[in-house]
């Protein structure tokens, strides 16, 4: 028996070593949110601490705090969803979302632990939970990187590849937990250890490998730039000027899958050239930039044209509506429909450039 604890209390103890650095870590990265960084960085402190208490129930025996090591996977999901959304949901919006979702998931931890012994059901509660979150994470991602307004423009497809790394994050978890349930229910957690014992290796492994892809991806610092000598913004300058008469002559910006990376090709220069060009002309990412076009174009169809607003906003190169009438009222102060109205009405309606 002791053996056997010995080969399995390492393993948990050392996962969660590395997701409590993992989540220091996350405190520094920049992807455009911070409130996705905090979810993030809180997931990785809670999965350290169950770690923590699973070598410790498993390892010494310390059997007091099963139940809430049980019920601690219940904000699993809520933080990885609230992580990710956080790039998508309009910050007014995401406090009330936040409080939805943890809130939900504190009160149900509440009952659980003011229940005066164990619900046989907590384990398909947990289930439930992480397919809940898995089916609303893939609709996320579904709608794609355009949707993604709060991450810089130059990291939208790598946020959306990672929600699919979160997707198979909660069903490994899901898979894992179910396995040891049933060897609960059935072998009354006989071969719990070596469950765990394996399912830790690959965990281990992931998470070696994240804590040094980290460090490179917080490298690259955003916001706080040097001020640059006049040779180098009378460049960036040029190159934001080279890059708003490509955009008019083009009309690139009409295309929904326009990336910095394929409008950069175009150009031939480099991506964080061109974010840097436009973030230091402009005042906005270069994601922000291109929707100016696209409002812009927008505007010229409600007010020259009959066409629904449905329509305008996919050929002004939107996809989602939400986006849409999100950054139509930020430009313009108003609603597609109220835009429309007052043109229509003889007034004037302030219009913005691409300045």
């Amino acid at each position: 028996m002791q053996d056997s604890a010995l080969l399995v209390l390492p393993l948990p103890i050392l996962t969660a070593l590395l997701g409590a650095g993992i989540a220091v870590l996350l405190l520094k990265l920049d992807w455009g949110s911070r409130k996705a960084r905090l979810c993030f960085a809180l997931l990785f402190a809670l999965l350290s601490l169950s770690s923590m208490l699973v070598g410790l129930r498993f390892g010494y025996g310390i059997e007091h705090l099963i139940l809430v090591q049980r019920i601690l996977p219940l904000l699993v999901g809520p933080l990885i969803f609230l992580g990710f959304a956080a790039f998508a949901i309009p910050k007014e919006r995401f406090r009330i979302h936040a409080l939805r979702h943890l809130g939900a998931a504190l009160l149900i931890m509440g009952i659980l632990l003011a229940a005066p012994r164990p619900l046989n059901a907590l384990d398909w509660v947990i289930s439930g939970s992480y397919l809940f979150y898995i089916v609303l994470l893939l609709q996320l991602w579904r709608k794609g990187p355009d949707h993604l307004i709060h991450a810089h423009f130059d990291v939208t497809q790598k946020v959306s590849s990672w929600m699919l790394r979160g997707v198979f994050l909660m069903t490994s978890i899901l898979v894992i937990d179910t396995v040891i349930a049933f060897d609960f229910a059935l072998n009354s957690g006989r071969n719990a250890k070596a469950l765990i014992s394996f399912a830790s290796i690959p965990i281990l492994g992931a998470l070696l490998a994240l804590i040094f892809i980290l460090p490179s991806m917080i490298a690259a610092p955003r916001g706080k730039t040097t001020i640059p000598m006049q040779g180098e913004t009378d460049d960036r300058i040029k190159l934001e000027q080279e890059a708003r008469a490509f955009l008019m002559s083009s009309r690139l910006y009409l295309e929904p899958d326009l990336s910095v990376q394929r409008l950069a090709r175009r150009l031939h220069v480099a991506v964080r050239d061109l974010s840097v060009a436009v973030n230091q002309t402009q005042g906005v990412n270069v994601s922000q930039y291109v929707n100016r076009f696209r409002m812009d174009h927008a505007a010229d169809l409600l007010r020259g044209t009959d066409e629904s607003v449905a329509k305008v906003m996919a050929q002004s190169g939107f996809l989602t509506r939400s986006n849409f009438y999100r950054e139509f009222k930020r430009i313009y102060g108003q609603s597609p429909a109220a835009y429309r109205q007052g043109a229509s009405g003889g007034s004037d309606p302030a219009r913005s450039e691409p300045s």
